[in-house]
Formats: C-alpha cells, sequence, structure tokens
C-alpha cells in the first residue's frame, strides 16, 4: 500500500478510534432512560411538546402534513454531551474556552440536497446546558407558544435561506444532521452527533375562497369618525383569509385609520376591540411624547439639556466628560457615546444585561463610554431610553405616570391601558404601555394632525416635527433613518413610494403615519422574537392594505 493512502486510511478509521478514546471534560446528564438508551445517534420529529420522561415511541412521526399551522418539535438522543464531543475536536482546551469558540452545527436537507448549515452562536443554548445535556428536546415551528429561542430561530433562517423554496407542494423528505465545530484559527467540524429524518407532505398554499370570508362592520368608537371611504375589499378579504389560514403568523389586530376615520378593523387569534395589546418597544415612542410636552411645561429646558443637568455622575461607575454631554437628544435619536448596543451580544449595554439588575437607571450610569472621537452613530439602545423615563419621572409634576395619564392619554379619551415598571416602579419606557388597537390609532392620529386632538394641541407641532425629522440614518438598512424614538422608511408599491414614520415593537408591532397621504395603519402581533415578525408586517402593508386603501380603481 502507497504511503498516500495509508495516510488517508489512519486519518479515516484510525484518528475516530482515537477520538472517542478522549476522556469526558464534563459530567454530563447520561443516558438514563430504556428509549435514549435504544436510540442514541438518532433524531426524531413530533408534532407536539412532551416531557422527556413521557416520550415514547408512539410519539416519534413517520409521515406529517406541513401546513402554515403546524407544529414541529425535533428529539435528539446523543451519546454525551456538546462539550464533551468539541472536546474530541480539541483535547487541548479546557470546558470554558471550548464553549466559547464551539457549538452545535445542525444542517438541514430536503430530498437528500443540503439546503442550510449553521454553527450556532456560542451560549445558545446554554452553556450549562452544552456542558451537561445528553438530549435536545426543542421546537422549529411553534405556532401556539412560540417565544423565538434558538431552535425556532434556526429554522426560521432555513426558510430564508432556501427552505422556503424548496418545499413546493407535495411530498418531500427532510433531514436534520447534528455535529460540533469549533471556531479556531480555522472552523473544525467535529463526527456526527445525530440524524434522523421525516417524510413531509406540504400544503402551505392554502386555497382563499374571499366569497366566504366577512369584513368585520365598522361600529362606532369614541374619538373616531366611520369613514364611507371606498377600498378594495377583495384585496382585504385576502389578507384576512391569509392571516386566518397561517400565511402571516400571530397577528392579533389590523387598523386602517383614512382622513381620522376607521375604515378598516379586523381581529385575530382570538382577540378582540377591547384586547390590550403588549407591543413592546412601540412604548418608547410615548417616552418622546412625553419628553415634548415636559419641554414646553418648561419642566425641561430643551432636549439639549444634558445628563450632568440631571445626575451626580461622579457616583457612578466609569464617569467621564462624554458622559456628561449626553443630551437628551441623544437618548432621542439612541446616539449618545454610551456604550450600549441591544443588537451586539458582547455590547456591555446590551438590554439583555440590564434586565436582570436591580437597579436599571444605576446600570445605564455605570456604562463606560466609547473610546473614540467620532460622531456618534445611531444604535439601538434600550437602557437610553429607561433613562429618559428617569429623567421625566424625576422632573414632571406627580410623577411620569401621572402627568402622561393627565397630559395624554386623558385628553384622548384613552382610560384603559396598562403600564409595565422598571424594578424601582417607575413606568417602563423600554416598552411597558398595553392597550387596544383603537387607543394605539388614536396615538397613530394625533401625530398624524401635527399633535393636535379636537382643536385642542396635545403635543407641540414644532415638537412632532423634530421627532419626525430624520436625525440618524440606519446602518445597514438603505434609505431607512430614525427621528425621535420613531422609525423612518418608504413603503414602495408598484411604481409608487409612501414615506412613513413609524413605532415599531418586538412581535411585530407597528404604528404607521403617512407623510403625504391621509393614513394611520395599526397592526399588533404576537411573534416575539420570531426573525419573520417585522417582515411580515412589511408585506401586509405593502402587498394588501396601500394597494387596497390607495390604489383601488
Amino acid at each position: 500500500m502507497k504511503p498516500f493512502f495509508v495516510s488517508v486510511f489512519l486519518t479515516l478509521f484510525i484518528l475516530p478510534n482515537v477520538a472517542a478514546q478522549v476522556s469526558d471534560i464534563v459530567k454530563t446528564d447520561g443516558i438514563t432512560s430504556e428509549l435514549h438508551r435504544n436510540n442514541v445517534g438518532k433524531i426524531f420529529f413530533c408534532s407536539k411538546p412532551t416531557p422527556q420522561s413521557e416520550l415514547k415511541n408512539s410519539d416519534f412521526l413517520t409521515t406529517y402534513k406541513l401546513t402554515n399551522k403546524s407544529n414541529l418539535y425535533f428529539v435528539a438522543f446523543m451519546g454525551n454531551s456538546a462539550t464533551n464531543y468539541l472536546h474530541r475536536i480539541d483535547p487541548s482546551l479546557p470546558a470554558d474556552s471550548l464553549v466559547k469558540i464551539g457549538n452545535y452545527q445542525f444542517s438541514l436537507f430536503v430530498d437528500d440536497k443540503l439546503v442550510y448549515q449553521s454553527n450556532l452562536l456560542p451560549g445558545a443554548p446554554y452553556v450549562s446546558v452544552q456542558h451537561s445535556a445528553t438530549f435536545i428536546n426543542k421546537p422549529l415551528i411553534n405556532n401556539e407558544q412560540s417565544n423565538g429561542i434558538w431552535s425556532e430561530s434556526y429554522w426560521n433562517r432555513f426558510m430564508r435561506s432556501g427552505g422556503d423554496s424548496v418545499l413546493t407542494e407535495g411530498s418531500h423528505v427532510l433531514k436534520m444532521e447534528i455535529r460540533t465545530y469549533l471556531k479556531t484559527s480555522n472552523i473544525k467540524i467535529g463526527e456526527l452527533i445525530a440524524s434522523g429524518s421525516l417524510n413531509l407532505f406540504v400544503e402551505r398554499k392554502p386555497l382563499i375562497h374571499i366569497e366566504n370570508i366577512e369584513l368585520n362592520p365598522i361600529q362606532p368608537y369614541s374619538g373616531f369618525g366611520i369613514s364611507k371611504h371606498n377600498f378594495d375589499k377583495n384585496k382585504i378579504k385576502t389578507l384576512k383569509g391569509s392571516i386566518e389560514e397561517g400565511i402571516f403568523k400571530k397577528i392579533s389586530s389590523v387598523i386602517v385609520v383614512k382622513n381620522g376615520e376607521l375604515l378598516i378593523e379586523e381581529y385575530f387569534n382570538g382577540e378582540n376591540r377591547n384586547t390590550l395589546h403588549d407591543p413592546r418597544s412601540v412604548g418608547k415612542s410615548f417616552a418622546s411624547t412625553i419628553a415634548g410636552i415636559a419641554i414646553q411645561d418648561k419642566y425641561l429646558k430643551s432636549e439639549n439639556q444634558k445628563l450632568k443637568d440631571f445626575y451626580s455622575l461622579n457616583a457612578f461607575k466609569n464617569p467621564s466628560i462624554s458622559k456628561e454631554n449626553i443630551t437628551i437628544k441623544d437618548l432621542l435619536t439612541m446616539s449618545s457615546a454610551f456604550d450600549g448596543n441591544d443588537e451586539d451580544d458582547t455590547s456591555a449595554g446590551n438590554e439583555e444585561n440590564m434586565y436582570p439588575t436591580d437597579d436599571w437607571v444605576k446600570f445605564t450610569l455605570d456604562l463606560p463610554t466609547k473610546t473614540d472621537n467620532s460622531p456618534q452613530k445611531w444604535q439601538y439602545f434600550t437602557a437610553g431610553v429607561v433613562l429618559l423615563g428617569d429623567i421625566l419621572n424625576k422632573n414632571v409634576a406627580g410623577g411620569l405616570e401621572k402627568y402622561a395619564h393627565e397630559k395624554l392619554f386623558q385628553p384622548l379619551g384613552i382610560t384603559n391601558y396598562q403600564w409595565q415598571y422598571t424594578p424601582q416602579k417607575v413606568p417602563n419606557t423600554a416598552g411597558g404601555i398595553q392597550m387596544n388597537a383603537l387607543d394605539f390609532a388614536k396615538y397613530g392620529q394625533l401625530y398624524k394632525n401635527g399633535g393636535k386632538w379636537h382643536s385642542k394641541q396635545i403635543i407641540p407641532k414644532k415638537w412632532v416635527n423634530k421627532t419626525f425629522t430624520k436625525h440618524q440614518p440606519i446602518h445597514g438598512r438603505n434609505n431607512e433613518f430614525y427621528g425621535f424614538l420613531f422609525w423612518n422608511k418608504t413603503f414602495q408599491v408598484q411604481n409608487n413610494l409612501y414615506e412613513a414614520f413609524y413605532c415599531a415593537g418586538n412581535g411585530g408591532n407597528h404604528i404607521i403615519i403617512f407623510k403625504d397621504q391621509p393614513l394611520v395603519i395599526v397592526i399588533t402581533a404576537t411573534a416575539y422574537g420570531q426573525s419573520y415578525a417585522h417582515q411580515q408586517v412589511n408585506k401586509i402593508v405593502s402587498n394588501y392594505i396601500l394597494p387596497a386603501v390607495l390604489l383601488q380603481k
């Protein structure tokens, strides 16, 4: 046998055996059930969540109809934990180093063709799980109680990366493989840990019979008249059917106001006119509103006031001149010198680092500032809006909650709403205001009216204009900008462009105020943590609502 082939033989056959002999580096949960023992190295699929202790062979699917409303879970029986498998790739590294540069690699095949392969980022699953777990039981699709966990995010990436196009109507075979990887100077892939297949019959394009769909008749609601304007009812019926069939997921309500009157009002998934919706970061925009009113009432001097006017910053960690000079405007435009970026998991000021603390304001004021002296750029920074809420709470008459009620909600006739609170019992301006969809529409219409509601100027017109100014370009997004805690973008419908400022929150929640059209659109949704949440709202607005309302013949 020639030396080259001897080398290949040793690589293929001897090295795996050597790797298998490497001793474990961490203690695992072990293999504690007969079901697990009989299925080491196998992946099965299920249609519902079942605790490990209750799983049985009859729970495992061999064939499954995949629709827009289907749930799909996977169960992986492994012989060891991720950390120990990583240790086999590089026995020289300690456990805490392995999980910082390695994790699972998941691969999905459709009809024997690799469609998507992802090296999961370190930290998801948690390090403790990577150390101990020999069993994975997670959702790929969970239409009832999705939380956007790592396994669901993986499936969504698969769908965006080719899965949506290859899972055509009809029969397919879905196969999953799990390995581990380490990223050092290059990426090293470990042995196959588990694999499994499922026969799918795909039905994701249901026929929508608009002749059987009735639109919700508009009833009177305080503050709004009922619109008599025409719109393309069939287009909206198609949208309604698409939501009901799960093509658009977890939509709670769709409201369209035209010329200050209710035109469209639809509810889904058990919600109704009285439902209080949790729109998450939509609530940030309310902090901007109260700031503008507070400046008008002279509780704040202007948006150019600096943090040093409100706090003794030497009492906090990382004092600096740049921190002292951060302005209210910097917080409103998310362009402060704080080292805070919610889109960067390694950022000190990432909001996920804030929530476990017992004082969110202290967390924010303790943060370091950026070290360079370049002009501040936009970075999504929730903690900065919490700080703004604290400034408002300490300076307006009666505190933020009372002031917002008297100056904003009461004049709009909004009485049924709920705040969430910070650990210090201050209204949570990070995104903690809940109300019904029509009251959110009132808030949007207030801005459409230039801050006026039924002849009363609630928000100064000058503040509305400042709010609806493109203060900061959004990094990585074409022609999108940020105002005073409002977003800006332009929707395209055929060859027509429609500019809008809008509030947005996790799950696909939007209040959209169009600049040159007499429209306000509210969409509430509960697709929390799902990557498709905002994308589907853009489709709903661009492909259905705007064509129906503005382009009808």
